[in-house]
């Protein structure tokens, strides 16, 4: 099993050797609902071969010299009530399928939304999002689809086949012949189009997975794409996408048209005609036994006619169940960690001639060595590219070093509980996100047992609380994805009020303060300066008054560690500093 960042223990993982197995390992957690669904198929078939014997039967009672009413009455009965039953055994069937279409479709989303949140971040970046959000959503809901109504009628018509090889030959021996060469080449029949369908529904599947990507990153980057004036660029790019899609179908409809089984279907049917006339000339069999085993051969086109469409389905279904897994054995460089060390954090931070590269390219960090006494404020600076957000991410296993070591309290991070590392740092992005949920929602993100009075306190302490009243509904007031109805200033003061709500022992900051006006600066920058009291804090910032009050200043350059010292050191001892300032200045 791939390593994860993240388990939930109420989500059962699936036998993830091949989409297969791992559809069946889902299905087969619903063993009573798996019992109703195939007897109830069998129970369906075999009473349904009911109709076409008893109709042989009353057809001899009307066509003899002294038809024999009570009989035929009986025989009328007898397909009434082999009726009622079949409905009965029909619903169960069908209510089964469904059952087990739905709970498969809810397990298999819930394993796959439980190993994204697990997969790390490289693995993030290096992935498309409308990409996967065509396999959580579309592929998902094709396994639903792929079991019923795709293997429901599969099975279900399977059973048709069967019941004229065993009663054909009650009527006469002969009689097998056709049926049996029916089946046979049907079965072959299927096998090549299978075959010949599984890679284009394939390429169906990759293709909608493609269009949805394009889609959303054209709707992600849509400022973008208004302010450049390149909206025809981006429809002829969609309607690429869309040509792809619609060629894929074309070809899976191309290959439908061919089904053969139709054309053996009305073969079956002259062929057995003729032969069961000449077995009634011949005296070996009566008018009535003409008619059941005429019937009897209709029932194969339940079969023929249902899996044109049905094994399309399953195909697609397991092409949707072959990228979902895709994804979920995907490998990922983190681990969880459960059984690491969860103490509380101090706030002592080693790095120990650590590198990193992110994957492909060269390194970000080389060879960075310093130490960070609990309770300090450290800033970072340096020029864009510097490895400055790098070196933050490194703190909380967002990434993994790729040489050294990081330490907190003298336990490398890899040695860590990563839900109890990260349950006791805050970071603040530079890109601020929040969700399309209640501004109190937000703001309790990472403590969602807080109470009313907590969020404000801590909305307070970041200086929103003035601008939050200012709304109609105050904390109630609902904002878009990404904050997109507050300004830049107001999106990143809720974020400083989620970091302070949480209380972490190390708080970063990755030029969290770069939209906020100067009339809010001075604010801010006591709030900030009253979080950092007693936790550790790193800041990357380009503002001079923070940098001014750190009791460390890291200067980047080139990805390695230029200088650090204080304000007043680096100021008499590094170059490189001094010009970083004088830019700031």
């Amino acid at each position: 099993m791939a390593l994860s960042e993240f388990t939930v223990s109420d989500v059962v993982p699936g036998d993830r050797r091949s989409p297969t197995a791992w559809v069946l390992s889902h299905a087969l957690r619903h063993k009573w609902a798996l019992v109703t669904f195939f007897s109830g198929a069998f129970v369906n078939a075999a009473l349904a071969a009911a109709i076409p014997t008893l109709v042989g039967v009353a057809f001899n009672l009307i066509a003899a010299p002294r038809p024999d009413f009570q009989a035929l009455f009986w025989a009328a009965v007898g397909i009434s009530a082999s009726q009622t039953v079949r409905a009965i055994w029909q619903l169960g069937r069908n209510f089964s399928a469904e059952l087990i279409g739905q709970r498969l479709e809810r397990d298999a989303r819930a394993e796959l939304y439980a190993s994204l949140l697990g997969k790390s971040m490289t693995f993030h970046m290096l992935r498309p999002v409308g990409e996967i959000m065509a396999r959580a959503t579309n592929d998902v809901r094709e396994l639903n689809l792929m079991f019923n109504p795709g293997l429901n009628l599969v099975i279900g018509s399977s059973n048709f086949l069967l019941m004229p090889l065993f009663l054909a030959p009650t009527i006469h021996p002969q009689l097998l012949a056709v049926p049996l060469a029916f089946v046979v080449s049907f079965v072959l029949a299927i096998r090549r189009y299978m075959n010949e369908l599984n890679p284009v529904t394939e390429r169906v599947r990759a293709s909608f997975g493609r269009l949805n990507a394009g889609l959303e990153e054209a709707l992600e980057g849509v400022e973008t794409v208004k302010g450049a004036a390149r909206e025809a660029e981006a429809v002829e790019r969609f309607e690429g996408d869309v040509r792809a899609w619609r060629d894929a179908y074309v070809r899976q409809g191309q290959i439908e048209a061919r089904y053969l089984p139709f054309l053996f279907l009305g073969l079956a049917i002259a062929f057995g005609l003729l032969h069961s006339m000449l077995l009634f000339q011949a005296g070996q069999i009566n008018s009535g036994q003409v008619v059941s085993f005429n019937f009897l051969l209709l029932l194969f086109g339940f079969p023929t006619f249902i899996s044109l469409t049905a094994f399309s389905q399953i195909s697609s279904g397991l092409a949707g169940g072959r990228r979902i897994l895709e994804l979920i054995n995907t490998e990922t460089e983190l681990d969880h960690n459960p059984t690491g060390y969860a103490g509380t954090i101090r706030g002592a931070v080693n790095f120990e001639g650590v590198s990193f590269a992110y994957p492909g390219h060269e390194a970000t960090l080389t060879d960075l060595t310093f130490d960070v006494q609990p309770g300090q404020t450290v800033a970072i600076v340096g020029q864009t590219g510097a490895g400055k957000t790098s070196l933050i991410r490194l703190i909380n296993r967002t990434y993994d070093v790729t040489g050294g070591s990081v330490c907190v309290d003298g336990v490398d991070v890899r040695d860590w509980n990563l839900e109890a590392l990260r349950q006791q740092i805050s970071i603040i992005e530079q890109d601020i996100f929040l969700f399309s949920r209640t501004i109190a929602e937000n703001i309790a993100f990472g403590k969602p047992g807080a109470t009313q009075a907590e969020i404000e306190e801590a909305a307070r302490a970041a200086q929103a609380h003035d601008f939050i009243l200012s709304f109609e509904k105050g904390y109630e007031t609902v904002i878009g994805e990404r904050g997109v109805t507050l300004s830049g200033g107001q999106r990143q003061r809720l974020a400083l009020a989620r970091a302070f709500l949480t209380d972490p022992r190390i708080l970063i900051l990755d030029d969290s303060t770069s939209a906020i006006d100067s009339a809010t600066e001075d604010q801010i920058q006591r709030a900030i300066f009253r979080a950092a009291a007693g936790r550790t804090t790193f800041i990357i910032t380009h503002r001079l008054s923070q940098i001014r009050w750190a009791d460390k200043i890291l200067v980047l350059r080139g990805g390695r560690l230029a200088a650090c010292g204080t304000h007043d050191e680096l100021m008499q001892t590094s170059e490189a500093y001094r010009r970083i300032f004088a830019r700031y200045t």
